[in-house]
């Protein structure tokens, strides 16, 4: 192993203390919203963030069990810092500025990803780990935040719709070193953008969302439109990952641990099924959590880490979609051990 190597060192989640469970949405569901749905059936529980609760302090929460475990001078060497927020506080800029100035760092580097999605957690490890080799960044702190859940998803005219039951709020956090302690292995990332766009904001009546009005702002979707997400997120995550796969000569069935975004547990089965690994392997957070879009991946392997079910050696993969399927990412880590 080269000393140029990129390793994922820790990672760690946060979750709001709301645990809201799927009773709350089951009172206002409306009686022609069709719950049966593969894409729609709820999880037991979600988390929502609280009244006041800012992206930025979601993100604080998800670093801090890294600086408890790394120490706070692992800061020093962050020249690197990409964070993700699902819907940031200000249309016009990200959260980046100000998960810096809470953190007391200046890194050199600094992005806001606005895409990526889902699978926003692969794609900053892909970008951190090409400045990394390419610079002389030291480490790289990436945070996804995903914060519409309880914003958007209780709202009057949402909470009875069977998509609003779904999501939940978190967030995740990595930190990527030059190391050989837990090295990233190989990183596959696919845009396909003639699928953007495809995924919408609607409201009734119709409006922009920077338009005032009365119709509440929710994600369109129509039977055309899931059957599509469907098959395509059953075709691409697999296919990402078994390139991830094929390039470190592995066979998908030696993968020791996926981790993979959780929309539903139809996607959850079929993913383990394409690349023939028990449900042991695959752990999720679903019925706890709900989707938690690009916050899933790290909170699922920290928990994961947790309760013993990642070993020192294990090969885990990280594999996702986002939104209608734009945008796949797959990436293989030999975890090291905390």
């Amino acid at each position: 192993m080269s000393a140029e190597t990129i390793s994922l060192l820790d990672v760690a989640g946060y979750l709001p203390e709301n645990r809201v469970p799927a009773d709350y949405f089951a009172q206002f569901l409306d009686p022609e919203e069709d719950i049966s749905h593969l894409m729609f059936k709820a999880p037991k529980f979600r988390h929502h963030i609280a009244p006041g609760e800012t992206a930025a302090d979601m993100a604080e929460r998800a670093v801090a069990p890294i600086l408890e475990r790394q120490g706070r001078d692992a800061l020093r060497e962050v020249d690197i810092l990409i964070v993700h927020t699902q819907l940031p506080e200000m249309p016009i800029f990200g959260n980046g500025g100000e998960v810096a100035a809470r953190l007391g760092i200046n890194p050199e580097w600094m992005i806001d990803l606005h895409n990526g999605g889902c699978a926003a957690f692969v794609h900053g490890m892909k970008l951190a780990r090409q400045l990394m080799l390419s610079t002389d960044a030291r480490s790289a702190l990436i945070v996804t935040v995903q914060n519409a859940a309880g914003p958007i998803m209780t709202q009057e005219h949402v909470r009875g719709k069977a998509q609003a039951a779904v999501p939940g709020d978190g967030a995740g956090a990595g930190l990527l070193v030059k190391s050989a302690v837990s090295p990233i292995l190989d990183i596959e990332t696919r845009h396909l953008p003639e699928f953007a766009g495809q995924m919408t904001m609607v409201a009734e009546p119709p409006r922009r969302y920077w338009e005032a009005g009365e119709g509440e702002l929710h994600i369109g979707f129509t039977d055309s439109k899931i059957a599509k997400v469907l098959s395509r997120g059953n075709r691409i995550v697999p296919e990402v990952a078994h390139a991830v796969c094929k390039r470190i000569g592995v066979k998908s069935q030696e993968l020791d641990v996926l981790i993979t975004n959780q929309p539903n547990r139809a996607f959850l089965r079929n993913w383990r099924d394409a690349l023939q690994l028990p449900v042991e392997r695959h752990p999720d957070t679903f019925d706890d959590c709900g989707n938690l879009f690009a916050a899933g991946m790290p909170v699922t392997l920290d928990r994961a880490i947790d309760e013993g079910r990642v070993h020192t050696g294990s090969l885990i993969m990280l594999a996702g979609f986002a939104h209608a399927g734009d945008f796949a990412a797959a990436a293989a880590v030999r975890w090291g051990g905390r």
